[in-house]
């Protein structure tokens, strides 16, 4: 009933207010939409960015040869290493840690289908490529399988790119191309994926065949590259240094010589995107809570202005018994109501806009904006504390005037 009679009062006093409490509302459902809309943002973009992160694969490792820059046992700098086939598996019996593992072979080769060229990418690989790189194929195909690589079958699997330029929309899968001069067999089509990092060209782009394949096909007797997925990202700096050590007695060299390996973590490159969206989401809420603020100070100041316009009707509730936090109470409550219907209207509004915006051809770039939970506990989170400070201290004054003075008003 307390509540009831509160909540009337404040609808009268809003019905003879309405210009003034109307734009004040405004004020909060303004300041609402900044702050949801420019967090929705924020989370679509971390949310695409490490989408696109994770097209090259979900943490993996690339491993390049490099030159020695250390004299070391007897032997001098400027030494090449070149990793062979077989040293993956002195790398998957030393590292335990490491869970995947494949070597990787690759050329520049013309791949042709009747009059359609194209120079893709070769790419010889194992089985587990496929899985660590994030390479899903599309229905009706497959990925390499343990077969192709023991039979050394000329088999290819192509990069939504190249199958385009050589199919157009004619299906691929047992389709005969010529990679150089020899015959291969369709039998996977990748998936379209989004992918802002890579090596050498994107995975659209290339063809993968089996690395047995790849090998008595060109002859490569060296690998190109080692790619690898550690069992947890925790331990992938741990993997990195007994890498340096397993292939450096392989090799003879210094363990530190850090150029005689490039080792390219892409779980680094996640940890940036946390710490950098973690800033970035900061901003944005901070862009939006002066937005809020500003609509929080003409609560406050509406707030004020009641106050005084209601002194003789404080005096007389204290005079008949009310207590000073009945009437802080009051006031509070009042200002929570107003803060209220701005958030509630505010959050309408952000709804709309973000759907509508998610309806234009810009996914791909900014990502798709989110109302995620987060978002909807940061927003009511700071709508708490600008309704509490904007409330708090009117109701502070009207609570501490005197009820004598307040009947003289």
């Amino acid at each position: 009933m307390r509540l009831l009679t509160i909540l009337k009062q404040f609808l009268e006093d809003l019905r003879a207010q309405r210009l003034r409490t109307t734009l004040t509302i405004l004020g909060i459902t303004w300041g609402t939409v900044a702050v949801v809309v420019l967090l929705s943002f924020g989370v679509g973009l971390e949310r695409q960015m490490k989408t696109n992160a994770k097209g090259i694969g979900d943490g993996i490792v690339i491993v390049f040869p490099g030159r020695t820059m250390k004299a070391y046992q007897g032997f001098g700098e400027g030494r090449p290493i070149r990793p062979v086939e077989e040293d993956i598996e002195l790398i998957r019996r030393e590292i335990p840690e490491i869970g995947q593992i494949s070597p990787e072979y690759g050329n520049w080769t013309a791949v042709r289908r009747g009059k359609a060229t194209t120079n893709p990418y070769v790419t010889g690989v194992w089985p587990v490529y496929g899985d660590m790189r994030n390479i899903l194929i599309e229905p009706g195909g497959r990925f390499l399988n343990d077969l192709d690589i023991e039979h050394r079958r000329r088999v290819v699997v192509l990069g939504d790119g190249v199958k385009h330029l050589l199919f157009g929309e004619e299906d691929a899968i047992g389709k005969d191309v010529l990679i150089g001069d020899v015959p291969f067999v369709v039998v996977g089509v990748m998936q379209k994926k989004e992918q802002n990092s890579s090596y050498q060209t994107r995975d659209k782009d290339r063809v993968f065949i089996p690395a047995s394949t790849h090998r008595a096909v060109f002859g490569n007797r060296y690998l190109n590259n080692i790619v690898y997925q550690p069992v947890d990202a925790k331990v992938s700096p741990a993997v990195r240094e007994r890498l340096y050590e397993v292939l450096g007695r392989r090799y003879k060299f210094d363990p530190t010589d850090k150029d005689a390996l490039s080792i390219w973590d892409t779980t680094e490159t996640l940890k940036f995107f946390n710490y950098l969206f973690v800033g970035f989401n900061a901003f944005l809420a901070l862009v939006g809570s002066f937005t809020l603020t500003v609509g929080g100070i003409g609560v406050a100041n509406i707030m004020y202005i009641v106050v005084r316009e209601r002194t003789r009707e404080i005096g007389i509730k204290r005079s008949l018994g009310a207590k000073k936090t009945d009437i802080l109470f009051q006031f509070l409550f009042e200002t929570f109501v107003i803060v209220a219907i701005g958030a509630v209207l505010g959050f309408l509004i952000s709804v709309g806009i973000v759907k509508l915006v998610g309806m234009l051809p810009i996914q791909e770039f900014v990502g798709r904006a989110t109302i995620s939970p987060l978002v909807l506990t940061a927003t009511l989170g700071l709508l708490g504390v600008i309704a509490l400070m904007a409330g708090l201290f009117p109701a502070r004054k009207a609570a501490n005037l005197d009820p004598v003075e307040c009947l003289r008003y």
